[in-house]
């Protein structure tokens, strides 16, 4: 259930992906999402998308929100497959 940040006690794990339909090309579309897991099993889900863009925009993207929406001080683990 989706809780909200300051909610979220360290350690967290967050966990992202990104993904780009004809990556790289003119109106590529992509989409990203990190979920947020506090140490409590408090979870914060984040998405978004954008056109034109490449797979690995949408890849540091996820990293980047998902890092900038964990509380200020807190230990993050960063689990990516990219």
């Amino acid at each position: 259930m989706p809780t909200p940040e300051n909610s979220l006690q360290s350690p967290i794990t967050l966990v992202t992906d990104g993904a780009c339909s004809a990556n790289g090309r003119d109106g590529a579309r992509g989409g990203w999402a990190a979920i947020l897991t506090g140490a409590d099993g408090a979870e914060r889900v984040l998405t978004g998308g954008e056109a034109p863009t490449t797979n690995n925009r949408m890849e540091l993207t996820a990293a980047m929100e998902g890092l900038a929406a964990a509380p200020a001080g807190s230990r993050v683990a960063l689990v990516t497959d990219s």
